[in-house]
């Protein structure tokens, strides 16, 4: 007898997200993303200020992406605002024709991206190895680091004590309790403390003023005419590349973090949405923010859309209700909490004398590289593609040394057989035609190629030289024992790749 089905009522309860059901859960979600909004609100300033923008726009653009990408994105709980990346990106296009130009790049950008998720460039993440995902957190853990230092070098002498004071606060006070998040009683308390004893510290105010409004949406101001999209639209690619790379390594290792799956293609498409979004509302765009995700995931705990959308709504209120409270928080206490951000995110175990002793040379060098070019560039982007080519590198000398040749004569020497091992493609091919001995060989030449496979036109036209100095000697060649796909890949290329 099958069992009732459920009531529409019992449906409905079924589809209602966690934070709904579960008052923990809504507590955490909450607190969360107005931790991540006070961290947001001195970020995006700084960012505003490399792009060359009045602190407004980036603080637009950080509101408009959370919220929207709360709803579109691929990956739960994952911020997306103004970020470091896209603002070196976009900031020779503002600085040489406007800021007009700049926001009519954010929306080229976001239509990139939706078509780049179409087809399916989200895929290609499965061709980043661990050895590049590690590279790539570690880069970050630096990278966030270095960009406190600043914040740190010729300031008052009590900004020092007050970094150690937050510092404490979030390493003991979870110990005491964990229902309030560590970060935001650091940053209240050490704000009470900095306005309680009048001592004269940077402020988030010094950073620039904090818009009083919402931002209103419209259209770019510039001719819309072919040369206004030639113009922009190298910017536009390269933001959108930038953007969907960092967004994407953001969501693996959110993905990693919280042992759930997100979708890639998804993601992809919403960070598109976002910047278009965020372009008509006047924004300099961006994309996913990974030290205020790991705030908001690794250190606050938050899981649901929740906390993004409320990171976002809580920056404008924040901004435009509280502005005047906002404006006396302590740099250091923002500080504090990025630098303990940096050592939650950082791979310990990926450099302990232990773990380097046991892996492979070529991953810690393919580890070591990424990391470089990440920090020499400031380019989290760059930094995976040169890393994942490394890593490429490096496996394909490591398969092409196991690519072997062993030859038996027959008892009557009439016959050599060859039984070639291993994957030939164009890094072991090329060492294939000097395993033979060709002027004292037989007449007759077997080439068993039964433990291979042939995977390229390379090692075609290497089987192609080999026969063909064979021949040069009045010698015959047999090659036996390919499987189908290289006897298909033989057969259609095999003579064809010599004029």
């Amino acid at each position: 007898m099958s069992s009732p089905a459920p009531s529409p009522a019992a449906r409905l309860r079924g589809l209602r997200p966690d934070w709904l059901s579960d008052p923990k859960v809504w507590r955490t979600e909450i607190l969360g993303g107005l931790v991540v909004a006070l961290a947001l609100i001195p970020e995006a300033i700084s960012f505003s200020i490399i792009a060359g923008v009045d602190p407004a726009i980036g603080l637009f653009a950080s509101f408009t992406m959370a919220v929207t990408i709360s709803v579109v994105g691929g990956r739960r709980a994952m911020i997306s605002a103004a970020t470091g990346a896209v603002a070196l990106v976009i900031a020779p296009l503002n600085r040489e024709h406007g800021l007009g130009y700049l926001v009519a790049a954010v929306i080229l950008a976001g239509v990139f991206q939706i078509v780049l998720g179409a087809l399916g460039v989200a895929k290609l993440m499965r061709f980043v190895p661990r050895s590049v995902m590690v590279g790539f957190v570690n880069a970050l853990a630096i990278l966030v680091f270095m960009a406190q230092v600043p914040e740190m070098h010729d300031v008052p002498w009590p900004v020092y004590p007050l970094i150690v004071a937050g510092l404490a606060l979030m390493v003991f006070f979870p110990k005491i309790t964990k229902v309030v998040p560590a970060p935001l009683v650091s940053i209240v308390v050490l704000t009470a403390v900095t306005v309680g004893a009048a001592i004269a510290v940077p402020t988030v105010g010094d950073k620039g003023d904090l818009p009083s409004s919402l931002p209103v949406p419209g259209l770019p101001d510039v001719p819309f005419t072919l040369h206004t999209l030639t113009t922009v639209a190298p910017y536009a690619l390269a933001m959108a590349l930038v953007g969907l790379m960092e967004s994407l390594m953001t969501a693996k290792l959110v993905d990693d973090i919280t042992d759930t799956r997100s979708s890639k293609t998804r993601e992809s498409i919403g960070q598109g949405i976002a910047n278009i979004v965020t372009g008509f509302f006047g924004g300099m765009g961006g994309c996913a923010m990974i030290g205020q995700t790991m705030i908001n995931v690794r250190v606050s705990g938050a899981r649901t859309r929740l906390s993004t959308f409320l990171a976002g709504a809580f920056l404008m209120v924040l901004c435009i209700v509280f502005g005047p409270v906002v404006s006396d928080i302590p740099m250091a206490a923002l500080v504090a909490v990025m630098v303990m951000v940096c050592f939650a995110t950082f791979d310990w175990h990926s450099i302990a004398p232990k773990t380097l002793k046991r892996l492979p040379a070529g991953e810690t060098i393919v580890m070591v590289v990424t990391v470089a070019v990440v920090v020499a560039t400031h380019n989290l982007a760059i930094g995976v593609v040169v890393g994942t080519l490394t890593a490429t590198v490096a496996f394909a000398r490591r398969v092409a040394h196991h690519a072997d040749v062993t030859a038996v004569v027959d008892p009557e020497g009439t016959q050599v057989v060859y039984a070639v091992t291993g994957e030939l493609f164009f890094a072991s091919a090329n060492d294939l035609v000097t395993r033979f001995d060709y002027a004292a060989d037989p007449d007759k030449v077997v080439i068993d190629l039964t433990s291979a496979h042939i995977w390229d036109a390379s090692s075609v036209a290497a089987l192609d030289a080999i026969t063909g100095k064979y021949a040069q000697r009045g010698k015959q060649v047999e090659i036996i024992g390919l499987n189908e796909h290289s006897a298909a890949l033989h057969d259609t290329l095999s003579g064809e790749l010599t004029s």
